[in-house]
C-alpha cells in the first residue's frame, strides 16, 4: 500500500509517479478554487458597490428634478406676473407659460425614465449578488428580490410624486394662469 517504487503493470509508471501526479492535480484543483472564490468575492464587492450607487442615484435624480422643476415653474410664474410690467402680448406670454411647463414635463419624464431604469439595474444586480451568495454560502442565503413588492420600493413613489407634480402643474396652469393672460 506504500510507495514501493515499483513499476504500475502495464503503464511504464511507478505508484510515486501517480502519487506526484494526484498531488500536482490537487494543488492545481485547489489554487483554481481559491483563485475561482477570490475572483467571486471581488465581483460580489462590485456589485454591493453598483447596488449603493444605483440607490444613491436615484436621490440625485429627485434632486435635480425638484431643483430644475422649481425653477421652470418659478420662470412659469414670473413669466404671468410680469408679462404686463415687460409689455409683451398676451399670446407670446402664455406661449412662454407653455413652453416652460413643456421643458419642465420633459425634465419629469427623463427623471422618472431614470429611476425606472435604476430600479431595474437594482433587480439584476440584486439577482447577481443572489446568484454569488447561492453558489459561494449556499442556496437561500440571500432572498430574490421580487417586483411584485414595487409598493415597497422608495422609487415608486418618488415616480409617482413626479406625475402627480406634473399633472397638478398643467392643471393649476389650465384652470388658473392661462385663463387669467388676457
Amino acid at each position: 500500500m506504500g510507495d514501493t517504487g515499483q513499476a504500475r503493470p502495464g503503464t511504464g509508471t511507478t505508484d510515486a509517479d501517480t502519487a506526484d501526479t494526484a498531488d500536482a492535480a490537487d494543488a492545481e484543483t485547489t489554487g483554481t478554487a481559491a483563485l475561482r472564490n477570490e475572483l467571486a468575492l471581488e465581483r460580489y464587492r462590485y456589485v454591493l458597490q453598483q447596488i449603493q450607487t444605483v440607490n444613491e442615484n436615484a436621490h440625485r435624480f429627485l434632486a435635480i428634478y425638484q431643483t430644475l422643476a422649481t425653477t421652470l415653474v418659478a420662470a412659469a410664474l414670473a413669466l404671468f406676473v410680469g408679462y404686463r410690467k415687460w409689455e409683451l402680448a398676451a399670446d407670446t406670454a402664455r406661449g412662454g407659460v407653455i413652453g416652460l411647463l413643456t421643458l419642465t414635463t420633459v425634465v419629469a419624464a427623463f427623471t422618472g425614465i431614470l429611476i425606472v431604469v435604476g430600479a431595474l439595474a437594482w433587480l439584476d444586480y440584486r439577482h447577481e449578488e443572489c446568484d454569488i451568495t447561492d453558489e459561494l454560502v449556499g442556496p437561500g442565503f440571500r432572498k430574490r428580490p421580487r417586483p411584485g413588492n414595487f409598493l415597497r420600493w422608495y422609487e415608486t413613489y418618488v415616480v409617482l410624486f413626479i406625475l402627480v407634480s406634473v399633472i397638478t402643474m398643467w392643471v393649476l396652469a389650465g384652470l388658473f394662469l392661462l385663463p387669467a393672460m388676457r
